[in-house]
């Protein structure tokens, strides 16, 4: 069990949350979340001992293993991933070492005897004997081969080194487990079986993240840090979305029920409080006036960018053709043989093993790259607007500040036109007069999405573009492309968002391609993959 007990953090007079009173207990998941900026990982980090909070306290039974997910990815380069993955019970890797030094004396000693005799003992208590064969079933759990286990993490890729720390933080049957992010760059697969193994943990489970199809599959409970304030939700992610939905509402409609009696009132009183006859029920209503207040919504932190896509023109029948096309990425093949045509009525999510596969297509119909073999033709009513999963050649080096950045794709040059297009886009103030160079990455999507609004295309292809956006600018997205009427290619890990967007799955293979009509889960079920 974790107790949080008055807890608060400022930084300097910036206070980012307080007086938060809860409790994690065993056989449960509590999912995190709160817009950019809220205190997501701050909060883990306080919870972990990483960070110390500037009032209250985080009390956890001294006999109790917390595990946590690292987030660097560099820390375990001079260990193998076998060791890597072990280290996720220190107590148990530390043994491990010392029993390896003992036995390495020359002069083996009684008294080192017994000292080996004891750190056996430990060891085989704490799993030590299928510490390897439990790293080797999360390594393949994650989609990682056994013939990994004795490399350097310094010769992975960077996806596979998260797969290998999000394994580490599973490691040794720990009692608490916080996760930041977990799902990030694990395919369907490797989300499915780490859903699985988060049923069936006994222990607290304390995860961060911006996927709502995992948080409604995994969590028992929301902790929503919102309004400085950290509160506790019984049920999944979309019971809390539906439910804060309805008393936002109920809240908005007796506002307007106060505000129209306030008026009401208002205009009695200065009709007839100058009336004699009517001074005593006039008093009376005054005394009421006083009394009754228009709640005010809480300032809330949470904030939804305006997300809307309108094509200048409609998409003709012919919209995309694409024979035969190949793509070579440095002496190996990402996909060859590749035949689809587009209709216009398509919202196609183009899914492969192999990112990179699904990169080079979205470059070669854009014309960015050139394909190794085959040919591609838009049809002449169509119009193409594209966001790329590496967006930085936009920005880095860029001395331009929000409003000339966003002049160059506008028709309307006007300052307060882009003012209001960009406040919209949540740059308010001062924001739209700061360099894009220095942009975060959840800024610089919502400028990518205004440059695309702005094309009025009406074909759009998007190349992961839910990276780095929180739930808030997801869901705005997501609506925004459910509303599109034009055609839409995309790339994304967000299943929820596939669910809701896709009518058609277009799976890239090393020999063509799978191509379903239907939803996203449609697919999965003719994969034969659990939704």
């Amino acid at each position: 069990m974790i107790t949080v007990t008055d807890l608060g953090l400022s930084f300097g007079t910036d206070k980012l949350f307080s007086h938060v009173d809860l409790k994690f207990v065993p056989g449960n998941c509590y999912g995190v979340i709160g817009a950019n900026g809220a205190g997501k990982s701050t909060f883990l980090k306080i919870l972990s001992g990483e960070l110390e909070p500037t009032s209250g306290s985080v009390e956890i039974p001294a006999d109790t293993r917390m595990s946590v997910m690292k987030q660097d990815h560099f820390q375990y380069d001079e260990y193998t991933v076998l060791d890597t993955v072990i280290m996720g019970n220190k107590r148990l890797y530390d043994i491990m070492k010392e029993k390896d030094a003992l036995y390495m004396k020359e002069d083996f000693s009684e008294a080192d005897g017994e000292k080996a005799a004891e750190l056996e003992g430990e060891f085989a208590e704490l799993g030590g004997w299928d510490a390897e064969t439990e790293a080797a079933q999360l390594l393949q759990g994650l989609g990682l081969g056994n013939d990994l286990l004795y490399s350097q993490m310094s010769s992975l890729k960077a996806d596979d080194k998260i797969k290998v720390l999000l394994a580490q933080a599973l490691f040794g049957h720990p009692q608490i487990i916080l996760l930041d992010e977990p799902t990030n760059h694990l395919d369907v697969s490797a989300i499915h079986w780490l859903e699985d193994f988060l049923y069936d943990f006994v222990g607290t489970v304390i995860v961060v993240s911006h996927d709502r199809h995992f948080l409604n599959n995994v969590c028992t409970h929301i902790v929503d840090i919102d309004y400085g304030k950290i509160k506790m939700y019984v049920g999944n992610y979309d019971f809390w979305y539906e439910s804060s939905r309805l008393v936002q509402q109920m809240i908005k409609d007796q506002n307007k029920k106060n505000e129209e009696k306030i008026k009401e009132l208002q205009t009695f009183i200065q009709r007839f409080s100058a009336n004699k006859s009517k001074s005593r029920q006039a008093t009376s209503r005054r005394k009421l006036l006083d009394k009754l207040t228009v709640e005010e919504m809480p300032a809330s932190s949470r904030r939804y960018p305006w997300v809307s896509f309108k094509a200048e023109r409609e998409v003709g029948k012919e919209v995309l053709a694409v024979e035969n096309l190949s793509a070579v990425q440095d002496g190996v093949t990402l996909f060859e043989n590749l035949n689809f045509r587009v209709g216009r009525e398509d919202k196609i999510a183009i899914v492969s093993e192999n990112e990179m596969a699904v990169t080079a297509l979205f470059k070669i119909l854009t014309g960015e790259e050139e394909p190794a073999s085959g040919s591609f033709k838009w049809g002449i009513s169509t119009s193409q607007s594209y966001f790329p999963k590496d967006n930085n050649e936009f920005f880095d080096g860029c001395d331009l500040n929000l409003i000339e950045w966003l002049r160059q794709y506008s028709t309307d040059d006007h300052e307060s036109y882009l003012r209001g297009f960009l406040g919209r886009m949540l740059f308010s103030g001062d924001e739209p007069l700061k360099p894009v160079k220095v942009l975060s990455g959840g800024e610089k999507v919502r400028c990518m999405l205004s440059r695309m609004m702005l094309s009025s295309a009406n074909v759009l292809l998007l190349d992961q573009p839910t990276n780095h956006l929180d739930l808030e600018s997801i869901t705005a997205l997501n609506n925004g492309l459910i509303d599109f009427k034009g055609v839409i290619l995309f790339a994304t890990h967000d299943h929820q968002f596939m669910q809701t967007v896709a009518n058609r799955v277009i799976e890239l293979t090393p020999n063509g391609c799978i191509d379903r009509m239907g939803t996203y889960e449609d697919y999965l079920a003719f994969k034969g993959l659990e939704v």
